[in-house]
């Protein structure tokens, strides 16, 4: 489960948004220092960071795992499920950066400043199965949102090896099918811009449909994958563009509402544990898990660059609500 939404604003502000939809929550808001060493899952290869990064996840001296977050220089990603069939990688290979796939997002946001740096660079990295691993950690199936302060918004897919670097200014991204299946289902609620369909779509376009609905279907309702993305990017395309970041935010988050999957234990084990929106100017992350009312907000400063050791941050999950007399 997991829907991901990107928005851009008039004043070129850049926030991605998100839904984690998973049976418990075990996400906090973290920070990790800049030269931070860590060991990977797959063969216990150690890695020093070269940047800082807050974000939401867990870290223990076995484990490192970041969901969603931004980095020093505002580069932002998440990581969302995958029902396609990943391809993963099972041998070992010297001269690759071999990782387990809930480690990928850890490792692009310590390691680079923006996509294309990234893009540049994805054919260094394998992400692994595994059958030859020091640790097992089963097969999480896995796909990743980035987004960055030029204004670029990418799907990267594990299908292929090197993975697929996918370019969506639409913005919106679900589990499955594979995203251009996702898109091709918009063509009955939305009609999009000659630009779009040509794949020509300037950086920093916030909106990618002409707006004309005649004759056009009205969005599902209901919470697969597939509605969820028509959902989020039929609203997205609707709803105005924000002016800064705090527009932004109030926008993304009720965009979040639109897609946020309530708790139903006698159907599903899934749920939306939290919702998060990074933003990649002030380097700000933004938390809410599903029990409480308000949300935390925590900011990458420049003091915090000086910070030498990771920190994570308990954020009680229960409902908090401000009273007035």
């Amino acid at each position: 489960m997991c829907t991901s939404i990107y928005q851009v604003t008039d004043n070129h502000t850049h926030l991605l948004a998100r839904t984690m939809d998973w049976p418990v929550l075990a996400v906090s808001p973290l920070f990790v220092p800049r030269r931070f060493q860590w060991a990977t899952a797959f063969d216990h290869r150690v890695y020093t960071n070269k940047y800082a990064l807050i974000g939401g996840g867990s870290l223990s001296s076995t484990r490192i795992d970041v969901s969603d977050g931004v980095n020093e220089h505002g580069l932002m990603a998440q990581k969302l499920t995958f029902a396609n069939g990943a391809h993963y990688v099972d041998n070992r290979h010297a001269n690759k950066v071999q990782l387990a796939a809930y480690e990928f997002i850890f490792w692009v946001l310590g390691n680079f400043k923006t996509i294309d740096e990234l893009e540049a660079h994805l054919d260094e990295v394998e992400l692994m199965s595994e059958l030859h691993s020091d640790t097992k950690y089963g097969k999480p199936e896995l796909h990743f949102a980035l987004a960055d302060k030029t204004g670029r918004i990418v799907v990267i897919e594990p299908t292929t090896n090197p993975m697929q670097v996918i370019n969506n200014p639409l913005g919106v991204v679900t589990n499955s099918p594979h995203f251009a299946k996702q898109l091709a289902q918009m063509n009955d609620y939305v009609e999009f811009t000659s630009a779009f369909k040509a794949g020509r779509v300037p950086l920093n376009t916030p909106r990618v449909t002409t707006g004309r609905l005649s004759g056009k279907t009205n969005p599902p309702g209901y919470y697969s994958p597939s509605a969820r993305f028509i959902r989020a990017a039929y609203l997205k395309e609707r709803a105005d563009v924000p002016a800064d970041e705090k527009e932004g935010l109030i926008s993304e988050w009720h965009l979040l509402d639109s897609v946020t999957v309530p708790q139903n234990s006698r159907h599903q084990r899934t749920y939306s544990v939290y919702r998060a929106v990074t933003v990649a100017e002030s380097r700000s992350y933004y938390f809410q898990s599903y029990h409480r009312g308000d949300i935390t907000k925590l900011q990458l400063t420049d003091n915090m660059l000086t910070w030498t050791k990771p920190k994570v941050y308990h954020v009680p999950d229960r409902l908090t609500v401000r009273e007035v007399k």
